[in-house]
């Protein structure tokens, strides 16, 4: 992973609008936190593999970015990103489009 590059992601961006994509957004702010401290709230999310198209999307801040997809019925929108890689550790929020659907993992198998 290297850096967010506002401009080579922006450029991403822009080139995939009104094209049907697969999304993949995951948030965690430490779901195991509960085991060392019951009094922690943990929140997370977690959407894969839905198929959406965005008529304009948008990157900005000074870092962690904010991502945001204009859907045709409301908004897709990712905050604290850090870092990227065009191809597909510790995870505080994944923000992955891709043209063809992401494997299943095993949390998707088990749940």
């Amino acid at each position: 992973m290297q850096a967010i590059d506002l401009q080579e992601i922006q450029r991403y961006i822009d080139e995939h609008a009104n094209t049907p994509l697969y999304v993949h957004v995951e948030t965690t702010n430490g779901a195991y936190a509960t085991h060392q401290d019951p009094t922690f709230h943990s929140a997370g999310m977690f959407f894969r593999n839905a198929e959406i198209t965005y008529e304009r999307g948008l990157i900005t801040g000074n870092g962690p970015y904010r991502i945001g997809l204009k859907l045709a019925h409301g908004w897709l929108y990712g905050e604290g990103l850090t870092d990227f890689e065009f191809a597909g550790d510790q995870l505080l929020i994944a923000f992955e489009l891709s043209p063809t659907p992401f494997a299943q993992g095993a949390e998707e198998v088990d749940a």
